[in-house]
């Protein structure tokens, strides 16, 4: 740590995450604050992190690079250019349906670049494959049958008249989709996803995450494209997009790059050293204690403090003032949902491609796919040789597959030896037929801790915590965790921008930077 006398005013930043490597990039490029940025792992990226396993990457939880804003857009595209010419993939197939930068990196010769990629993802459910989001075509029907489809139908109609009030996520979904379609795909996944019943679940989390998707969306959105050519990225809804972007290595390549210029524009970002407490006097940080590699305390002073800590621990390594006792409880309270990926090298998968996708070796095309099936505990699949084929050793000859199971630090899931659990997923996925045991080539199993904050308990006093920690002058939340907040990458890397928007400015207001919302384009505070 740079502990030298200093010419410019420091902050310190929490976790180097998106947010956190986003606010530092973005002191370095706007004013003359030094940052360091402290992380507690020995990885760059946070949950955006790319895992390395035995020459193959994972991506963990799967990350589409898609904003509508155009201020994240160019911000990407500034740290990793877009391809000018076809991937391995799109080489290997003789096809070209991408539309490529005219001047760019060719990811045969370069890894610094961005891939456009298909989005394809489909739910597994009845052990068949139905369009994510559910779209109304015949093979939805047909996969249905009659009586489900009927169900259906009259249970969407029903909504449509006679709307219940929105005080659950349950609520939520029927309104926009109607009991019958809510049950079959919406009910078991969620509280697969969350552990508890979507009718427990607040509402919000569907406003933020589901936004304005229901079944008018889809027809409106099926409608378009039968007449119009070119999509308008501002009026899609985002789970619609058809193609988004992807670091040719992953997202962790991405921010593993912002950390490098971070640190060749002058920054630091120190990992193996968490923040263990955080002074306060006269309602200002005015020094962090670290812990380094070697176990010693150190103390890093600051006149700014941007935090990606998850709110309970921030609270907890508060020193200096009187945290009021309600506060406490209300973070030490709050609710996260834990995530493990267990990873799949495959000669093959037992499924095939019936798409009229072009795939390589006639694969299935999807990057994701949800599991429905309601007897088994697998939330997800992913397909890594199809968000990169650079994220897997030998593209051509195996499959590179990632299983994700949503729970509790603490349960029986996260407790159970890697052994055990992944002789249990890979049984889990013989059971509905994707795949066949004696293909299995190698596997390993991660597990990550507060992947996704919770909105249920005392999520709903937050309100109280954060009056307490605006209070304190120069203390920014950021990012997911840090506003306990279930926001995509780009909210998160938009909650760091309008911070160093707003110490530019001198502007000492926190409200912006706990309601940013990528859909409305936000302009520097001047």
């Amino acid at each position: 740590m740079n502990q030298t006398e200093k010419k410019h005013k420091q902050a310190v930043i929490a976790g180097a995450g998106p947010a956190g490597l986003t606010g530092a990039y973005e002191l370095l490029k706007r004013t003359d604050i030094h940052p360091v940025v402290f992380e507690e792992s020995n990885e760059i990226g946070g949950i955006s992190k790319t895992v390395r396993y035995h020459g193959n990457r994972m991506d963990i939880g799967g990350h589409r690079f898609f904003s509508k804003s155009q201020r994240v857009t160019d911000w990407w595209d500034e740290i990793m250019p877009l391809q000018s010419a076809p991937s391995l993939d799109d080489k290997l197939l003789n096809v070209n349906d991408k539309k490529f930068a005219a001047e760019g990196p060719d990811p045969e010769t370069s890894d610094r670049v961005m891939l456009v990629r298909n989005r394809i993802s489909r739910i597994f459910y009845l052990h068949k494959f139905f369009d994510y989001p559910i779209s109304l075509k015949l093979q939805t029907f047909t996969n249905m049958g009659l009586v489900r489809t009927i169900e259906a139908g009259c249970g969407y109609i029903w909504s449509v008249f006679f709307k219940k009030p929105e005080t659950s996520l349950e609520n939520f979904y029927i309104n926009r989709f109607g009991k019958p379609l809510y049950r079959m795909f919406f009910e078991d996944y969620t509280e697969k996803v969350w552990g508890v019943h979507p009718s427990k679940l607040g509402a919000d989390w569907g406003a933020q995450r589901v936004k304005g998707l229901s079944v008018f969306a889809i027809l409106k959105d099926m409608f378009k494209k039968s007449f119009s050519k070119k999509e308008n990225l501002k009026e899609v809804e985002t789970s619609l997009i058809e193609q988004f972007v992807y670091p040719k290595l992953g997202p962790g390549q991405l921010w593993e790059t912002v950390a490098d210029e971070i640190r060749q524009r002058g920054g630091e970002v120190i990992t193996e050293t968490p923040v263990k407490e955080i002074h306060i006097e006269n309602n200002r940080v005015t020094h962090v204690t670290v812990e380094t590699k070697s176990g010693k305390r150190e103390e890093v002073s600051c006149d700014y403090f941007l935090s990606s800590l998850p709110i309970k621990d921030l609270i907890q390594a508060i020193r200096g003032i009187e945290v009021p006792n309600e506060v406490k409880r209300i973070a030490s309270e709050l609710p996260y949902r834990d995530f493990i990926t267990v990873g799949l090298l495959m000669k093959k998968l037992t499924i095939d491609n019936r798409t009229k996708i072009k795939t390589f070796a006639n694969r299935i095309p999807d990057t994701w796919i949800y599991i429905q099936e309601r007897d088994v505990r697998i939330g997800r699949l992913q397909v890594f040789n199809n968000w990169s084929p650079y994220l897997v050793q030998d593209y051509e000859n195996t499959m590179w597959i990632g299983l994700e199971y949503f729970c509790t630090e603490g349960d029986s899931f996260w407790q159970m030896s890697d052994r055990e659990f992944i002789d249990m997923a890979v049984s889990e996925l013989a059971k509905i037929g994707i795949i066949d045991p004696a293909d299995v080539l190698d596997s390993v199993r991660i597990k990550v801790k507060k992947a996704y904050p919770s909105y249920f308990g005392s999520y709903y006093e937050l309100d109280k915590v954060k009056t307490f920690l605006d209070s304190i002058e120069n203390l920014w939340c950021i990012g997911r965790n840090g506003q306990h907040r279930y926001n995509n990458m780009d909210h998160s890397m938009m909650t760091a921008m309008v911070t160093v928007d707003h110490i530019a400015a001198g502007n000492q207001s926190k409200s912006e930077v706990w309601s940013v919302n990528t859909e409305e384009e936000y302009h520097e505070s001047k």
